[in-house]
């Protein structure tokens, strides 16, 4: 290097930084804060609502909400934020028992259709298809009419009964595509069975895509219940749910339309949160 002559400048190099993780999506961020505010009120109803659901009086009927009352008073008197809020525990319960339900049908029937494939999965799929041919409100609507009997175990079962096809699809095609990557035909190759295949290798990268319909599938099942309720065949007291409450209310909406304003919104932020839940674990990154 001669005298006078700069020296060479080097690049400037950046410390390398931890790879980031990426962010939740703000549909999950939402979905958790409503189902968990809505999981709270079920598991603790007597902290949101310090009035007692029994306490009615009929000549408070269908009284407009006020400060003391925020929610008003339902036909019978009761205070109907205590009715609400005591209404979130069966509709809950119900959603993540007829999902679960559901859900470990769609995990054998579509895994043992997807992994064995040829005429088992023919049969298979065929039957899921037929059964899906029947509407969950018609087919919970035919059952239940039959049914003396309309508590949680018995709107659970129906809804359960015709829920499972589209799961069983979804899991058909995941396992379907699963079955195919390297990592299991090199399993195979090295001698591994059926089951150390199915339940190592395919099941576990396969289940994902089931779970994320589940999540979003919970939110159907919180309507159906409202519905098949409002229309008089679903769940009965003593049972509260909000599906009660909206029956309850069809006759006095005119007069008192707080009845539908309440429960509604309550069975809206349900529904809203178990589908972004499900949008949210689709857009989340893997792993």
């Amino acid at each position: 290097m001669t005298a006078g002559t700069a020296p060479l400048a080097l690049p400037e190099t950046e410390a390398p930084t931890p790879r980031r993780r990426g962010r939740p999506s703000a549909q999950l961020v939402v979905a958790v804060v409503l189902l968990s505010a809505l999981t709270a009120v079920a598991v603790a109803p007597g902290a949101f609502a310090g009035a007692d659901p029994e306490d009615c009086d009929l000549s408070r009927s269908v009284q407009a909400p006020s400060w003391a009352h925020p929610f008003g008073f339902d036909v019978f008197g009761c205070d109907y934020a205590a009715q609400v809020v005591h209404g979130t525990r069966a509709s809950l319960v119900l959603a993540v028992v007829v999902v679960l339900g559901t859900g470990l049908i769609a995990l054998v029937v579509g895994t043992v259709a997807g992994f064995a494939g040829g005429p088992l999965d023919a049969v298979l799929s065929r039957l899921t298809d037929v059964w899906s041919g029947i509407p969950l409100i018609l087919g919970g609507i035919v059952l239940l009419s039959a049914s003396d009997a309309r508590g949680l175990p018995q709107v659970a079962l129906v809804l359960v009964a015709f829920s499972w096809p589209p799961m069983v699809r979804v899991m058909r095609a995941s396992v379907q595509q699963t079955r195919e990557r390297d990592h299991v035909a090199a399993a195979r190759a090295l001698g591994a069975g059926p089951w150390h295949l199915v339940t190592r290798h395919v099941v576990p990268n396969a289940v994902r895509p089931l779970v994320v319909f589940a999540s979003a599938y919970a939110g159907v099942v919180i309507a159906a219940e409202a519905i098949l309720t409002f229309a008089g065949v679903g769940l009965a007291r003593p049972t509260q749910s909000w599906g009660i409450l909206l029956l309850q209310a069809q006759d006095r909406l005119a007069q008192a339309p707080h009845l539908l304003v309440f429960p509604g919104l309550f069975l809206v932020a349900a529904v809203l949160g178990f589908v972004l839940l499900g949008e949210g674990l689709r857009r989340s990154p893997h792993g």
